[in-house]
């Protein structure tokens, strides 16, 4: 038996992580659930959106799911999820884009996987406001040493990235594609504009590829990589990109196969993981049993692979596929036409998904 924490979020958070934890359940994957809290409800009662109880939970488990969360305005974090990576050292951001029949889109048989650098980059939040004192030390400094000036109305935000996060991320893609049989991985940077750090990142990527012989390695750059991602996605099989260029093109690559509906994440360091849907949260539809769970199941589905799990894992991508090609038991985002009276609701689409399981 598996101890698994479930962090059920706020707003939509607790209907979608219901619907999924039952359908995980009906996998027969044996798992023992640790049912905690996180987000702007546990706010109003603890004064903090994320409680002590909730972090000890996924770092004594060592893995988690976790629904949408609201990070609250004004508590000291930047992002709740942002916090979680950066204290559990949650290095690798993993989101698969998969193709499936049923989902409205104007691209089929789309099989990319997304891996980001989650710990550097402009999103290691090194920034510098404009106008204050140290700002303006910063920016004085800079001004004694290059050519190219800074204004002192400007704000400032730091870079870095390093030899040590670059090689851990990029061996982490190429483990990655060895063990689901992936053929190809593509290093996206910007090295012919930032010499030093995308330089760095580039040349640290093909330094590792070279400890990968059976698997093929190239790179592109990003912007480049946006053009050929939308004209020809199907020469494309595993990226790795630094922190910020991942964040945009794992939406890009979601884009691709229908939208974040269908876009699971996983966050994975080497003493923990969390999975988690990339949609947001959504407070509007508190309630109302109207959303699509689709992503944080698949996200379960991310989950019992990582656990060893590969049987109740394919069981549960597999009944999730065949409820959306039939496409009667599913929401109303997931209909040709979103008023379509036939719609079901969440709790509703996980029962049919259970029946494929069980049936």
């Amino acid at each position: 038996m598996a101890n698994v924490t479930f962090v059920t979020g706020d707003g939509i958070g607790p209907e979608i992580a219901e619907a999924t934890r039952r359908c995980i359940d009906a996998t027969g994957a044996d798992i023992n659930w640790d049912i905690v809290e996180a987000g702007t409800d546990v706010m109003e009662r603890l004064g903090t959106p994320l409680p002590d109880e909730t972090l000890a939970s996924i770092k004594k488990n060592g893995i988690a799911i976790k629904a949408p969360i609201t990070t609250p305005v004004g508590t000291g974090f930047r992002s709740i999820n942002v916090h979680l990576r950066q204290t559990l050292d949650l290095y690798a951001c993993l989101r698969p884009c998969k193709s499936y029949k049923g989902v409205r889109s104007r691209y089929s048989d789309i099989d990319l996987v997304v891996v980001r650098e989650n710990t550097e980059d402009l999103y290691a939040g090194i920034e510098y406001e404009k106008g204050k004192d140290d700002t303006n030390e910063i920016i004085d400094w800079i001004n004694r040493h290059t050519t190219r000036k800074i204004t002192k109305d400007s704000g400032v935000s730091i870079k870095p990235i390093s030899v040590t996060a670059t090689q851990r991320i990029v061996r982490f893609a190429f483990d990655y594609a060895r063990k689901l049989g992936r053929k190809k991985v593509t290093s996206v940077h910007k090295a012919n504009i930032m010499k030093f750090s995308d330089g760095l990142w580039l040349d640290v990527s093909r330094q590792v590829a070279k400890e990968y012989s059976d698997i093929e390695f190239e790179d592109r750059i990003v912007d480049n990589m946006c053009m050929q991602l939308i004209q020809k996605p199907e020469l494309y099989d595993v990226l790795v990109l630094p922190n910020l260029y991942g964040d945009i093109l794992s939406d890009l690559c979601a884009g691709l196969v229908g939208g974040l509906g269908v876009a699971p994440g996983g966050n994975i360091g080497d003493k923990a993981a969390v999975f988690e849907a990339t949609h947001g949260s959504a407070p509007k539809y508190k309630g109302q049993n109207k959303v699509n769970p689709t992503a944080l199941i698949l996200s379960g589905v991310m989950m019992l692979h990582h656990l060893g799990k590969t049987e109740q894992a394919e069981k549960l991508e597999n009944a999730v596929a065949a409820v959306i090609a039939e496409g009667k038991d599913v929401t109303y985002d997931m209909k040709p036409d979103r008023d379509d009276p036939t719609a079901v609701g969440t709790s509703q689409m996980a029962d049919a998904i259970i029946r494929k399981i069980t049936g």
